[in-house]
């Protein structure tokens, strides 16, 4: 999978001209954040988890963290990452390109709480030098195999008085 199968699946939701090729590496949420010129927390970073009944995407905010007791409540297994090499096999991009579009059948994808704080985010779209701006209606929308919304994340909330 490339950035243009991430072009082509995202075409299907008229959604194909956001995908933006970047000159600088977008492979961690500071560098995205820099070549985006956006704070890291508007990074939708993707995260790939080994569990019982494949593998899952989970979308999170580029300053929140799993929790993983909230992780195990959900997925009733530890938070295990889906090993680099591992990564195009099993979800179909590779490491820093790993988004929720055009991804190996099977694959079910979870936007994480910490991303409704935000109007836009910018996933990757399948490539270490890519993303996609979209807002949070199109993001839902347009995220293959959709499993909801989960609140697996950390870090990421005002602390409270």
């Amino acid at each position: 999978m490339s950035i243009e199968s991430v072009r082509q699946y995202l075409a299907g939701f008229g959604l194909a001209d956001r995908v933006m090729e970047l000159a600088e590496s977008s492979a961690t949420v500071a560098e995205a954040a820099a070549d985006l010129g956006c704070e890291e927390a508007r990074i939708a970073k993707t995260m790939a988890f080994v569990t019982p009944d494949g593998p899952v995407l989970v979308v999170m905010a580029g300053d929140a963290r799993v929790d993983n007791p909230r992780f195990k409540a959900l997925f009733h297994t530890k938070a295990v990452m889906v090993p680099p090499a591992d990564l195009p096999g099993a979800v179909g991009h590779p490491m820093g390109g790993v988004c929720p579009f055009a991804i190996r059948q099977g694959v079910r994808v979870y936007l994480d709480e910490s991303l409704r704080r935000f109007d836009v985010v910018y996933p990757a779209a399948g490539t270490g030098r890519s993303a996609v701006r979209l807002d949070l209606a199109e993001l839902e929308r347009s995220v293959q195999n959709f499993a909801g919304w989960a609140d697996v994340g950390k870090g990421w909330r005002d602390p409270t008085p």
